[in-house]
């Protein structure tokens, strides 16, 4: 595998405003001033969020997010967790032990799910 020696401008982010990123072992997520999510490099445990495994080469807009702000994000080695604006906390990715709060022992969560147990004790608010 190569890497990239020298920074170098992303691209796909021309005439956006990035105002976070966050770099897992094998993936990155950004967020757009706009709220919303993207996601790029590996994608083999459904880390990315796009309801695949696929990798993905260049930032890709996490459309499960559509109508929602993220404020933060943050990509751990094989998951990916965000909190919206409204105090939502959300989590996919490699499942196993349930890491991903949902309550259940997943091997992949594709898509980005809401962690309800949040909820319940009134933090997500």
């Amino acid at each position: 595998m190569q890497g990239q020696p020298l920074p170098k401008k992303v691209e796909t982010f021309a005439g956006r405003r990035v105002v976070a990123v966050s770099a897992g072992a094998w993936h990155s997520l950004g967020i757009t001033a706009d709220g919303a999510v993207w996601s790029w490099g590996d994608g083999e445990d459904g880390q990315l969020g796009h309801g695949d495994e696929q990798q993905q080469l260049l930032p890709k807009k996490v459309e499960a997010f559509a109508g929602q702000r993220v404020v933060a994000v943050s990509a751990a080695e094989y998951n990916s967790f965000a909190i919206a604006a409204d105090g939502g906390v959300h989590a996919w990715g490699l499942g196993e032990r349930g890491c991903l709060g949902h309550g259940e022992d997943l091997s992949y969560q594709l898509l980005p799910k809401k962690i309800e147990r949040f909820e319940e004790r009134g933090l997500g608010q």
